[in-house]
């Protein structure tokens, strides 16, 4: 059987058809389609999802017998477009998952309505290489990287941290805003956005307050926690503006030749990273700074590494393929227990 759409709720299960005879020939079903409304309902909870990707980010550091086989990201660009095509296999030996996400970022989009980030995430049975599920990948980036995002912060943010932050008024800022929302105890939260309206817009449509700022300046002033989720190709965020002891975590510019934090801000933090290998390849607050990496954020969890909460502290995450391989098989058993 084959989900037809998405589908809001559970009602969204149920819109099954059956496929032609020849379709399922051979003995192998077609593969399961979650549109995001559906990969959105079975999406886990921060306290379940949070383990999971913590455990995997360990995995993931340890090397071969943490069992995890993950390339690096392959990335095609589209000049004529202003686009880039990524292709992010993952297996993960303990969770017995097998997936591969294709995501295209498109920096200019001439159509607003159309998101600059899309992605569909291929769940395979890794017994057979029977594709078992095609999901909507969008709701599971967002979601993954706050939720790594929030295991960082919890692990690097100062004792008795009251202020938050928020650079950025996009999607992956609203992914930030819930979990942190969620499984923190900020007194203030902050925002700034290139588009001030955007921004305006974003604090109205969340229950909590938000104070919007003017300049990214008056927004890091004092913060204890900053998060960079913007399009910024050259430096936004200057490490003279930030608190000495502040945590930040940096998402955006995720190309070698992007940036999102100055010089000063890299040089003088810690600097952690998802992947060793990534960041030296593909971020340029990494590559173009000359910052030294301390650590994957998988080693601080196997206690090989420290959390050195009392400096001032970066993570620059570029997100990880075995995030979307933990996720997207959580999304998967979730749907197949309703069933």
């Amino acid at each position: 059987w084959a989900l037809q759409g998405g589908g809001g709720g559970r009602a969204g299960r149920e819109q099954l058809r059956r496929p032609p005879a020849a379709v399922m020939s051979r003995g192998v079903p077609p593969p399961l389609l979650l549109a995001a409304e559906a990969v959105e309902e079975h999406f886990p909870a921060a306290g379940q999802l949070v383990p999971a990707l913590e455990a995997a980010l360990a995995n993931f550091s340890s090397g071969p017998e943490g069992g995890v086989v993950q390339p690096g990201r392959t990335v095609l660009p589209i000049q004529k477009y202003s686009g880039f095509l990524g292709v992010m296999p993952a297996y993960s030996e303990k969770d017995d998952a097998l997936t591969t996400k294709l995501v295209t970022f498109y920096e200019h989009q001439q159509d607003p309505s159309v998101p600059s980030h899309q992605a569909t995430v291929l769940l395979l049975d890794p017994a057979t290489g029977t594709l078992k599920a095609v999901m909507d990948g969008s709701v599971i980036t967002a979601k993954r990287t706050a939720a790594v995002s929030a295991i960082a912060t919890k692990l690097l943010m100062p004792a008795s941290s009251e202020v938050l932050c928020i650079l950025g008024a996009g999607v992956q800022a609203r992914s930030h805003y819930e979990i942190f929302m969620e499984l923190f105890s900020f007194k203030e939260v902050r925002m700034w956005n290139r588009t001030k309206e955007k921004a305006e817009k974003f604090a109205h449509s969340v229950a909590g307050p938000i104070r919007v700022c003017s300049t990214v300046q008056e927004a890091v002033a004092g913060a204890d926690v900053i998060v960079t989720v913007t399009m910024a190709t050259k430096p936004i965020l200057h490490g003279e503006w930030v608190k000495p002891g502040a945590h930040i975590n940096a998402v955006g510019a995720s190309r070698p030749d992007w940036r999102e934090l100055d010089d000063e801000a890299m040089r003088n933090s810690v600097l952690y990273v998802d992947s060793r290998e990534a960041a030296m390849r593909e971020s340029g607050d990494v590559i173009l700074s000359g910052a030294k990496i301390f650590a994957e954020l998988g080693e601080v969890l196997l206690g090989t590494k420290p959390a050195l909460r009392e400096k001032t502290t970066v993570f620059k995450s570029l997100g990880m393929a075995i995030e979307d391989t933990v996720a997207a098989k959580m999304v998967f058993d979730s749907w197949s227990a309703g069933c």
